[in-house]
């Protein structure tokens, strides 16, 4: 199975031809992001008559958002409000009605979760959002509401009559969609393959995200009154607080990789100035595929603010700062033990400290680390921690068999730190092999800073708890011929190789050095017809970041995946080392790469 990531490299050296320069079509003349097609990557159509649920983006489905108190009376005639179920660690808000085939399959399934996590102290609320319905809460332990005035549907967007809603304590959406995918339009399952709700329960109990958090629901549609809706004050405890930690306290935290932490209300007021600047001009949150001409964006981990969050972020940036009422504040996220995936299973480390110098430039540091696994591991969560990420530009981890040499960087990593991108986690069937007794070798690129310091990066591991479904392999679409002349502004170089066998590509990763100025991903299918599936028109070695599908992108047996990317050896690229030097492939950031890297499963059928 491993060979497989190797067999599509071998062609590589074959198909990857030294191009012309040509005219990048991402850019018009001043380098304003012109595409040369109206859509970018495009999202998978759902079958009109089969539909099962399928994986949004988070903040388009307003996870991360904090809904309104709203009032409601259950079928005892009792009132309440939502903030009567604050004392529950979680909150399901589950719609159902009686006359859906979908919510009449999805009862006792539900009745049976409700059971299993009120003992955990999670509270449900059923929500009936059909007027002229019969309501049965008989089905549920918990209170049931009928919502014949749509205002609890419109205050959590209900779209579907199966959606559920988790809400923590704060009434913050942590989770939104589906119960599983046992049941949809068009089809019925023995048993589901993904139980939705159930894993975002588990995790956010035991204090993490969600690994997914937005699916649809596939049920009888629902039109929530906008009208109805409550509004939500512009104040940072209700609304900025919640936008910041969603798209920048990651990085912008104290412990974090950000220049200044953005904890606080003080922390955003200080640094006001800066916000509006970088949220105004795109460069942050960082995300640089062109937007796609569609409802939801294909890219999962998409960072880009929705339209509504950069209106109000900007909005409070640039009026009166309210601060709001503190019971309106979102529960402040944790970070155990500095490692965003959680606490690892296992850990390895660099042997000894590497030294960093003050200053000039450092070639890359190549250090092995020995595992002992006495049998292979499935590795469902990992993350890369340098220990003076200041310095780490990057780190490549490779992992080997015991006993079989290393490999072309293009045949695929293990594990990878860029900025930006350091952990990450794979859903449940899903993971990637660890060899017994394999060796694990560390690719150290450190860019010195003026000032003398020490790294031991970590490698951190979490482990699936059985054998996945799918394997997850990385192959590298290279280049290693190219030459790109000096003074050259918009130089064209492509890959291609070919697709063996049935894939299912998860994710993207291009990779140029200083000279890199755009990128794009096409599959060409066995019918000749060629689809772009990922354009990055403005290109930032700083911020070198993967690009996940929210659905998996099929490539059929006989494809071909081809890989294109422009450089800037001009003098008005200002990051650019030496005009006048024709360029080569080569490891440091003086040199070049084409190089982009995919994520693919084999398509079992």
């Amino acid at each position: 199975m491993r060979l497989l990531a190797l067999v599509l490299t071998v062609s590589v050296g074959v198909a990857a031809a030294q191009e012309p320069a040509k005219r990048n079509p991402f850019r018009d003349g001043s380098g304003s992001g012109t595409p040369e097609t109206p859509a970018a990557t495009p999202a998978a159509k759902p079958d009109p008559v089969k539909n099962a649920p399928r994986v949004l983006r988070a903040a388009e489905a307003g996870v991360g958002k904090f809904v309104a108190d709203v009032a409601f009376t259950d079928l005892a005639g009792k009132s309440g409000k939502l903030s009567d179920l604050k004392a529950a660690k979680l909150t399901v808000v589950a719609f159902t009605n009686t006359t859906c085939p979908l919510c009449k399959k999805y009862a006792p399934s539900l009745a049976r979760i409700e059971k299993e996590y009120a003992a955990k102290g999670v509270a449900f609320l059923f929500v009936n959002p059909t007027a002229t319905d019969k309501p049965d809460g008989s089905a549920f332990a918990g209170r049931y509401a009928h919502d014949t005035d749509g205002k609890l549907t419109a205050a959590l967007g209900a779209t579907s009559t199966t959606e559920v809603v988790v809400l923590d304590a704060a009434r913050t959406v942590v989770y939104r969609g589906a119960i599983d995918d046992q049941y949809g339009l068009g089809y019925a399952l023995d048993a589901p393959r993904n139980r939705y709700l159930v894993a975002a329960l588990d995790e956010a109990l035991a204090g993490k995200p969600p690994a997914i958090v937005a699916t649809t629901a596939p049920g009888c549609a629902l039109d929530a009154d906008a009208a109805r809706t409550p509004a939500v004050a512009l104040t940072y405890h209700a609304r900025i607080e919640r936008i910041v930690q969603a798209n920048c306290v990651e990085c912008h935290r104290t412990g974090g990789v950000g220049p200044f932490s953005l904890d606080t209300y003080d922390d955003v007021v200080a640094n006001k100035g800066a916000i509006k600047k970088v949220v105004e001009n795109g460069t942050m949150p960082p995300w640089f595929a062109a937007s796609a001409k569609t409802t939801h964006s294909p890219f999962a981990n998409d960072r880009s603010l929705t339209d509504a969050d950069k209106k109000d972020l900007l909005a409070f940036l640039g009026g009166d700062l309210k601060k709001g009422d503190p019971a309106d504040a979102p529960l402040p996220r944790k970070y155990e033990s500095g490692w965003l995936i959680g606490k690892p299973d296992a850990t390895f480390q660099l042997p000894k400290p590497v030294a960093v110098k003050a200053e000039g430039v450092m070639g890359y540091q190549h250090i092995k680390v020995e595992t002992d696994f006495e049998e292979d591991r499935w590795v469902q969560a990992l993350e890369v921690q340098p220990t003076a990420r200041e310095v780490t530009h990057h780190v490549l981890v490779f992992a080997t068999a015991k006993g079989a040499r290393l490999g072309a960087e293009a045949a695929g990593f293990f594990a990878v730190y860029v900025p930006g991108n350091n952990s990450l986690v794979y859903p449940d069937g899903y993971a990637k092999k660890l060899p017994k007794g394999a060796t694990l070798h560390f690719q150290m690129h450190y860019t010195p800073n003026g000032k003398a310091t020490t790294d031991q990066t970590k490698l951190g591991l979490i482990f699936a708890k059985q054998a996945p479904r799918h394997e997850v392999h990385v192959a590298g679409i290279a280049n290693h011929s190219f030459q790109i002349p000096p003074g050259e502004g918009n130089h064209r170089v492509e890959a291609k190789i070919p697709v063996p066998f049935d894939a299912k590509v998860l994710a993207l990763f291009p990779h140029a050095h200083l000279r890199g100025k755009a990128a794009k991903y096409e599959l060409k299918t066995p019918d000749g017809k060629t689809s772009t599936i990922l354009d990055v028109p403005h290109y930032d070695f700083n911020w070198q970041l993967q690009y996940r599908f929210a659905d998996p992108v099929t490539a059929p047996r006989g494809s071909s995946l081809i890989y294109t990317a422009w450089y800037d050896n001009s003098d008005k690229n200002p990051a650019n080392p030496d005009p006048k030097k024709t360029v080569r492939w080569g490891p440091q950031t003086y040199e070049e790469m084409h190089l982009g890297y995919v994520e693919f499963v084999l398509d079992r059928k």
